[in-house]
């Protein structure tokens, strides 16, 4: 589903007709309706956390009790928000549905505004509590699969691969353009595994200087050089018993590339001025953007680590493969930063979903969520259309650049056998994939190249001929 989905549960056609013209027309709202109060409860069974958001729920109805209707409901998701409507002026009921854990009672006949203020409220200190109750998670080193936004195919298709690979000490390494979300993906292996509960050490490999990998990861001496007065344990002691999550990968030197194979084999660490290894035990997760065949045939990256590390591979697919998940986290963001900021938030127009889901998002959900809160921010409407999102996007560089054709498609040294290509042949490459990259226009390529034209014109027709 795209935008926030509410379920009616009202077996009077009339009323139910009303409500979900004034959810879908008047608030934006996507609508699940049930004529009694089995296919509510049945509906909630059968969903996905993130298919409904709230319940709106008549207390008299057919074949179940409105209220053992409730009570069977807040079994099954204790955190979704359930307003009960009711015709009668029986307080009793009213409070039996509070204790029961409604978020609010609503006579009949419905004030739209009174229905609108009390959902708003009630979607509100759901993901407020929702969003607490992760940050209580990742801090215990327990976040799940489910805490993961999205289940489109693609994301499927990970999800069932990372489950069983939490189950295991196996190293696994996640692949993916940045900002798709390998950071917390690494997460939720961690805490559906067997360490769950341990500690959780993120290092971004590409961020540490050169001189301070080795002391970084595994640690020093006081006085093993210049500067170290006092001891330090490391990234991979620090993560005893945990996880250590080693981000961009094919950023650390030869040298450490050798010390973590050697961690990841003998279980053992060299502290810098240590007189004798240090046996760890942590388990290792690993995550690039790069294509690890080929820094490992450019010579970047030692081949037995790659294969130590290539274990479990696991792919996350960008965001523009991943369908309806983008409207739905779209969605999510903007309800996420409108109960940080005590706003009401802003919902999707049918045409704004539509151009979500067809944008490129070269900067993946990181893109995404910035967009969403600048929405937020700057735009007075409570509708979002695509419009008002292109403007936005227009108006304001993206997280990351647009990945050209040159980016996404990477020339190699050698050719399909194996041998070794002639440096004629690597050029011709990459003109062609320059060529392409700029739409064709000579001029543009031969300047990104650093060619005079005319030379690039000579080349062009020099590979015809052969």
């Amino acid at each position: 589903m795209s935008s926030e989905t509410i379920l009616i549960a009202e077996d009077e056609p009339l009323q139910r007709e009303m409500l979900k013209v004034l959810l879908q027309k008047k608030m934006g709202f996507n609508v699940v309706e049930a004529s009694d109060d089995d296919e509510a409860v049945a509906a909630v069974e059968r969903s996905h956390p993130e298919d409904i958001a709230a319940v709106i729920l008549d207390v008299f109805m057919p074949r179940m009790n409105g209220l053992e209707a409730l009570s069977a409901i807040k079994n099954l998701r204790s955190s979704l928000p359930v307003l009960v409507l009711t015709a009668s002026d029986d307080m009793s009921h009213a409070v039996q549905a509070m204790k029961l854990g409604a978020a609010d009672y609503i006579p009949k006949p419905l004030n739209p505004d009174v229905l609108s203020l009390s959902l708003e409220n009630a979607l509100r200190y759901a993901r407020m509590a929702n969003d607490l109750a992760k940050i209580k998670r990742d801090q215990a080193g327990a976040l799940s699969f489910a805490d993961l936004i999205g289940h489109n195919s693609g994301l499927r298709t990970a999800v069932a691969i990372g489950k069983k690979a939490a189950l295991t000490e196996a190293p696994v390494l996640l692949q993916g353009e940045t900002g798709t979300g390998k950071e917390l993906f690494a997460r939720a292996i961690h805490g559906e595994g067997r360490r769950a509960g341990a500690p959780f050490i993120a290092v971004n490999c590409g961020a540490i200087p050169a001189n301070l990998v080795e002391s970084t990861l595994f640690g020093h001496e006081k006085g093993s050089f210049t500067g170290a007065i006092q001891r330090t344990l490391g990234k991979f002691r620090e993560a005893e018993g945990g996880t250590l999550f080693l981000d961009e990968i094919a950023e650390l030197s030869a040298d450490a590339q050798v010390k973590i194979l050697r961690a990841l084999q003998q279980k053992e660490i060299e502290p810098v001025g240590a007189a004798r290894p240090v046996k760890v035990n942590v388990r290792i997760l690993a995550a690039t953007h790069k294509n690890l065949a080929h820094e490992v045939t450019a010579g970047a990256l030692r081949e037995d680590l790659f294969f130590r590390l290539n274990v479990l591979p696991i792919t996350l697919p960008p965001l523009r493969e991943r369908g309806d998940d983008v409207p739905m986290m779209a969605q999510h963001f903007l309800s996420h930063y409108a109960a940080l900021d005590m706003a009401t938030t802003k919902k999707l127009s049918p045409d704004a979903q539509h151009y979500l889901r067809a944008h490129h998002w070269p900067g993946n959900v990181r893109e995404l969520e910035n967009l969403m809160r600048r929405a937020l921010v700057l735009s007075d409407q409570n509708v979002l259309t695509a419009a008002i999102l292109q403007d936005l996007q227009q108006g304001f560089s993206t997280e990351a650049p647009v990945r050209t054709v040159a980016e996404t498609r990477h020339i190699t040294l050698r050719k399909d056998d194996g041998t070794p290509k002639t440096m004629d042949e690597i050029e011709q490459e990459a003109m062609a994939l320059t060529l392409e990259d700029c739409a064709g226009n000579v001029t543009k390529a031969a300047d990104n190249l650093g060619m005079a034209k005319s030379t690039f014109y000579r080349k062009m027709d020099e590979k015809k001929k052969q």
